[in-house]
C-alpha cells in the first residue's frame, strides 16, 4: 500500500492542503474584521463555507461515480489555489466571503472522494486506508495550526494566502500526475446485490441510524472547536496556553484513533469499533465538565479518541453496504450528515447551554449518544442487507 503512487499522492496532497487550511484559518477573522465595521460579519465565515460544503456533498459523490474521482479531486485542489488568490487580493468583505464560499466548494471533493477512491482500490483494507487518509488530513491541520503561531512573525500581510495557493496547486498536480481512477469493472455477483436505489441509501433503517451517529460525530467535532474552548475559558478559567494544549490533543487524538481504528475494524468488525467509539465519546463528554484544567482535557481527549474511532469505522461500514459503482455516493451521504451536525450542533447546544446551563447541555448530548449506541448495538447484524424494494439490474 505505502509503495502505491496513488495512495502516496492522495495522502501527501491532503496533508499539504490541510497545512494550508490550518495556516489561514486564524487569519480570516482578522482580515474580515479589518475590512468590515461589523464584528458580527465574522460569523458569516462559517455560514458561507457551510452552504456549498453541505449541499454539494451528495451531488459531487454521485457525479464521481459516473465520471471518476481523479479529475474532481484535482479540481478541488485547484479551487483551493484560486481561493488563496482571492483571499490575497481581497479588499472588501464580500471578496473575503466569496473566497470562503469557494473554499467550501473546493473542500467537498477533497474530504469526500479520497476515502471513496481508497475503499475501491483497497477493498480488503478499506478501514486502514480510510483511517490513514483521515489521519493525514488531521495531521496537516495540526501542523498548519502550529506553523500559524510563528508564521505571521516572518510573513507580511496576506502572504500566508499565497502559501495556501501554492499548496493547492501542488495537490492538484500530484493528483493529476499520480492518481489513477479505479478500473471501471462491471458489477456482478455479490456487488450486484449491493447496488440499490439512491432513495434506499438514505432511507434504509440501519443506514439512518449510523448516519444519525455521523451527525452526532459532526456535532461533537464542531463543539470541540467552538463551544468547548469557550466553556473552558468562561466557566473553568482556562488560560490560552491550556486551550492550545486542548486543540493540539484534539487533533492528535482524532488522527491517532483513525489511524489505528480503521485497521482494527478491518480485523475485528465495524460494529464493535462503532460501539466502542460512541461509548468513549459519551463518557468523555459526560465527565469533562465536572473537572478543571488537565483532568477536563484528559476526558475531552478520551471523547476525541471515541469520535475518531466511530468516524472511520462508520464510514467503512456504510461503504461496505453499497456496490463499487456507488462508493462516491455513499461517501457524499456520509459527509452530508457530518456537515449537518458540524454546523448545527454548536448552534443548538449553544442555545441549550444559555437556556438551562452548559453542564446540563453536555450531559444531555452525552446521553443521546449513549442511547444511540445501545440502539445500534441491537439494530446491526452481521451481513444485514439494505432494506430495499427496488434493486437495480447489473
Amino acid at each position: 500500500m505505502v509503495k502505491d503512487k496513488t495512495f502516496l499522492a492522495i495522502n501527501v496532497s491532503v496533508f499539504l492542503i490541510m497545512i494550508g487550511v490550518g495556516l489561514i484559518v486564524a487569519l480570516l477573522p482578522r482580515q474580515l474584521m479589518n475590512l468590515s465595521a461589523s464584528v458580527s460579519d465574522v460569523g458569516l465565515l462559517a455560514s458561507v463555507f457551510a452552504i456549498p460544503y453541505v449541499l454539494l456533498q451528495i451531488p459531487v459523490g454521485r457525479l464521481a461515480d459516473i465520471v471518476g474521482f481523479k479529475h474532481l479531486m484535482a479540481a478541488g485542489y485547484l479551487f483551493c489555489a484560486l481561493t488563496g488568490i482571492l483571499y490575497f487580493y481581497s479588499n472588501t468583505p464580500n471578496m473575503v466571503l466569496g473566497g470562503r464560499f469557494l473554499q467550501g466548494l473546493a473542500e467537498v471533493p477533497i474530504w469526500t472522494l479520497g476515502p471513496a477512491l481508497l475503499s475501491i482500490r483497497y477493498a480488503n483494507q478499506k478501514g486502514k486506508s480510510m483511517g490513514i487518509y483521515n489521519a493525514s488530513l488531521h495531521c496537516g491541520l495540526t501542523l498548519g495550526g502550529l506553523i500559524s503561531v510563528f508564521a505571521y512573525r516572518f510573513m507580511e500581510g496576506n502572504q500566508p494566502f499565497l502559501v495556501f495557493t501554492l499548496l493547492g496547486l501542488t495537490g492538484s498536480v500530484l493528483v493529476l500526475l499520480f492518481v489513477e481512477n479505479p478500473a471501471n469493472k462491471s458489477v456482478a455477483g455479490n456487488e450486484a446485490s449491493k447496488k440499490v436505489s439512491f432513495k434506499t441509501l438514505l432511507s434504509d433503517p440501519v443506514n439512518l441510524l449510523v448516519n444519525c451517529g455521523v451527525t452526532f460525530y459532526g456535532a461533537g467535532y464542531g463543539l470541540f472547536i467552538t463551544i468547548v474552548p469557550a466553556f473552558l475559558i468562561l466557566e473553568k478559567g482556562a488560560e490560552q496556553s491550556t486551550i492550545g494544549v486542548f486543540f493540539a490533543l484534539f487533533y492528535i487524538a482524532i488522527s491517532i484513533s483513525q489511524l489505528f481504528a480503521g485497521n482494527w475494524s478491518d480485523k475485528r468488525g465495524r460494529k464493535p469499533a462503532m460501539i466502542i467509539g460512541l461509548a468513549a465519546a459519551a463518557a468523555g463528554i459526560l465527565l469533562f465538565h465536572g473537572f478543571n484544567s488537565i483532568p477536563a482535557i484528559l476526558f475531552l481527549s478520551l471523547a476525541s479518541l471515541g469520535l475518531g474511532v466511530f468516524s472511520v469505522s462508520s464510514l467503512a461500514f456504510l461503504n461496505e453496504r453499497v456496490s463499487q459503482s456507488q462508493k462516491g455516493s455513499i461517501s457524499g451521504v456520509y459527509y452530508f450528515f457530518f456537515g449537518l451536525g458540524y454546523f448545527s450542533g454548536p448552534l443548538i447546544l449553544g442555545k441549550a447551554g444559555e437556556g438551562f446551563g452548559f453542564g446540563a447541555a453536555f450531559m444531555l448530548f452525552a446521553a443521546v449518544i449513549a442511547i444511540l449506541m445501545v440502539i445500534l448495538g441491537f439494530a446491526i447484524r452481521p451481513g444485514q442487507p439494505l432494506q430495499s424494494s427496488k434493486v437495480f439490474n447489473s
